[in-house]
């Protein structure tokens, strides 16, 4: 199989999950196929739109691992064309260019509810679901930090407010009231950073929320090890990344109304919510934040559903079956 594989940059500061996802999945094609990489950048398109009249060979697929990349369709060479779709940029109508280069076009998504959102907006004969994965399945045991945290990750920018950080920092205080000494901690910069921080001071919660702005990979890790469980009740998100990463750490989520639920599989890893009910959320919190036989159950669903469906090796693995499948 000869796959030509069109990226954007997937090494730079501060990537996000698309191109940390697409890492994984080069990986999984130098290995299994006989691929060719493309990365274009949007301060560079032109010097891409060059390097692709230069690819002469003749490739089986032509992978696209972002929607907005397919305008580079016409400078290709010919062959079945495929799109990975992440998330909020399928959820969208495409313009009259984009829709004339989707046909024909295979998609392939990486949750059933970014599948199931992008449908409206995306006429396809043909869709496949290829959850993703992060890791391998050998991480540590280690408990939770004491008094028990709660830990947020995720870039703060202003379009991303979905993610439930306003709606956690306002039931704080009635964590509180169950769980004195319980901490909020918040890693990811952007926009929102500072609103948060002022909702913080407002709450008077200095004690006990903390923003910790970017952090490293092995500083994230740090924090989901000292966390009692991931509090992410989001409603917009395709996938996330980070529940992997705490799922292969023994640590249970608390996902909203997205394909968070399909990740954690709740109750079975963690618990699901609607972020906009206060007593639904707050009672989750502080379920999690429990220590006893509930949350040992949950940590060790959480860490057994990682291994068995959701490492990076199961993900190449499945990523390479779709391409061959359609090859």
């Amino acid at each position: 199989m000869k796959v030509l594989a069109v990226f954007p940059p997937l090494h730079e500061a501060n990537a996000g999950g698309i191109q940390v996802a697409g890492r994984v999945a080069w990986q999984a094609l130098e290995r299994c196929a006989e691929a060719s990489l493309l990365e274009v950048s949007s301060q560079h398109r032109l010097r891409a739109v060059r390097q692709a009249r230069l690819r002469r060979s003749a490739f089986d697929v032509v992978l696209f691992w972002h929607l907005d990349l397919l305008r580079l369709t016409p400078f290709l060479p010919r062959a079945r064309r495929v799109v990975f779709l992440h998330g909020i940029e399928a959820w969208r109508r495409p313009g009259a260019f984009s829709r004339v280069l989707l046909r024909g076009v295979t998609l392939l998504a990486n949750s059933q509810y970014t599948a199931a959102r992008s449908k409206p907006y995306l006429e396809t004969t043909h869709m496949e679901i290829v959850h993703l994965g992060a890791g391998e399945a050998d991480a540590p045991e280690q408990k939770p930090a004491v008094p028990p945290i709660a830990l947020m990750i995720g870039r703060l920018d202003a379009g991303e407010r979905y993610k439930g950080h306003h709606e956690v920092i306002a039931v704080w205080p009635d964590v509180q009231q169950v769980i004195p000494a319980a901490q909020l901690w918040i890693a990811g910069e952007g926009d929102l950073r500072d609103e948060l921080q002022d909702e913080v001071q407002q709450r008077q919660l200095h004690g006990a929320v903390r923003l910790f702005g970017r952090v490293s990979e092995g500083e994230k890790e740090a924090l989901l090890q000292a966390a009692s469980a991931l509090v992410l009740p989001s409603t917009g998100e395709g996938f996330g990344l980070v529940y992997l990463e705490a799922m292969r750490l023994g640590r249970p989520c608390l996902v909203g109304t997205d394909a968070g639920r399909e990740i954690v599989d709740p109750p079975k890893a963690g618990m699901s919510v609607e972020p906009s009910n206060k007593q639904q959320l707050v009672q989750a919190i502080v379920a999690l934040l429990t220590p006893g036989a509930a949350w040992q159950q949950m940590s060790e669903a959480a860490r057994r559903r990682h291994a068995e469906r959701f490492t990076a090796a199961h993900f190449q693995s499945r990523l390479v079956a779709a391409l061959q499948r359609l090859a």
